[in-house]
C-alpha cells in the first residue's frame, strides 16, 4: 500500500466517477483504474462500487477511507512542517446544519486566527452528512441538535459512527419569520394561528425520517409544507409566501439581514421541546488549533461560559 493509492482513494472518495477524479488528481483513468484494483487486492476489501451512474463507498470503504483520511491528513501535516517549505498550512472544515452562527463563528475564526496560510472549509449540508463528514474525517467538527424526540436515533447513529456529541446550549423554539408578515408583532405565536402560511424546512432528501429533520416539533401535521435545500431559498419563501419555520431563535442579524425576526412558539401541546445544540467530534480525537478555536467562537457567540 502506497500514500499514492491512498490519495487516489481518497480522490475518488470525493468525487461522483473515476473520470472526474483522474481530472482532479491529474492522472490518466486508466492508470487511476488500476491503481485502486491494486489497492483493493492488498487490502482485501471492495472500497468502491462501480456503477454506470458512477461510484460510492462500500461500507467497508468507508471505515477504509476513514483511516486513509487520518494517515494522509498525518503524511501532509509532516509535508508542510518538513518540506521544502518548511512551513505548516493550517487546515480545517466543519460540516453544520443550517445554522448562521455557524457560519458567523467560522468567519471571526477565519479573520482572527492570523495565520498567512489556510485551507479551510465550511458545509452547510443534510443532517446525516453532517454525521458521515465527521465519522469520515473529511470535516473535524459537525454542529447539529438533539432534542427529546431525536436523542435516541442520533445518539445510536453517533455511536455507530463512532462520534460524540458535546452540548453547547439549550433553546426553546422560536418561528422564523419576515419582518412584514402578518404575525411579525405578535409576542409569542400557537400553532393555531400558523395553520394558514407554509412550514418551511430543509430538505434531508428522499426517505428520510423525521428524526433528521433540523427543525424542531416536525413529528407535527402541517396542512402546508415546502422544503428547500439552502438558506437563501428559505429566506426567499418566507418573503414571497409568508412562509415560516421553527428554530432555535440564534439568529445573526449581519448574515441572514435586518429583513426577519424570531418570535417565541408557545403551545401547550409543546410546552417541553427544547433543542439542545452542540458539536460532534470524532471519539477520542483532540481538536486541532483551528478547531479549538472555532469552538471557542461558538461559546463566545452563543454566550457558553467556559468551565
Amino acid at each position: 500500500m502506497t500514500l499514492q493509492q491512498l490519495r487516489y482513494a481518497i480522490g475518488i472518495a470525493d468525487n461522483p466517477s473515476f473520470n472526474k477524479a483522474a481530472e482532479k488528481l491529474y492522472v490518466s483513468q486508466p492508470s487511476l483504474t488500476a491503481a485502486i484494483h491494486e489497492l483493493e487486492d492488498e487490502v482485501g476489501i471492495t472500497i468502491f462500487n462501480r456503477t454506470s451512474r458512477g461510484v460510492s463507498l462500500t461500507s467497508d470503504g468507508e471505515e477504509f477511507i476513514a483511516y486513509a483520511r487520518d494517515l494522509y491528513g498525518h503524511y501532509e501535516a509532516l509535508l508542510n512542517l518538513y518540506g521544502k517549505n518548511g512551513k505548516r498550512r493550517q487546515r480545517f472544515s466543519v460540516s453544520t446544519q443550517h445554522y448562521s452562527f455557524a457560519v458567523k463563528s467560522f468567519v471571526e475564526m477565519a479573520k482572527k486566527f492570523g495565520s498567512d496560510e489556510y485551507d479551510l472549509a465550511i458545509s452547510e449540508t443534510k443532517t446525516r452528512d453532517v454525521i458521515t463528514d465527521v465519522s469520515n474525517l473529511k470535516s473535524e467538527i459537525g454542529i447539529l441538535y438533539l432534542s427529546d424526540f431525536n436523542r435516541k436515533v442520533i445518539s445510536d447513529l453517533l455511536d455507530a459512527k463512532d462520534c460524540e456529541f458535546h452540548k453547547l446550549v439549550n433553546c426553546k423554539a422560536y418561528v422564523y419569520l419576515w419582518k412584514k408578515h402578518p404575525l411579525a408583532q405578535k409576542k409569542f405565536i400557537t400553532f393555531k394561528e400558523l395553520e394558514p402560511y407554509p412550514c418551511l424546512s430543509f430538505d434531508q432528501g428522499d426517505g428520510s425520517a423525521e428524526y433528521y429533520a433540523e427543525e424542531i416539533l416536525s413529528t407535527k401535521e402541517y396542512s402546508r409544507t415546502i422544503k428547500a435545500n439552502d438558506r437563501a431559498t428559505m429566506l426567499n419563501l418566507m418573503i414571497g409566501l409568508n412562509g415560516y419555520t421553527l428554530c432555535s431563535g440564534i439568529i445573526c442579524e449581519e448574515l441572514n439581514g435586518s429583513d426577519f425576526i424570531a418570535v417565541p412558539f408557545r403551545d401547550p401541546a409543546a410546552s417541553k421541546d427544547v433543542m439542545e445544540v452542540g458539536f460532534i467530534t470524532k471519539k477520542n480525537m483532540m481538536l486541532s488549533t483551528l478547531g479549538a478555536y472555532y469552538i471557542q467562537e461558538l461559546k463566545k457567540y452563543l454566550g457558553v461560559e467556559e468551565k
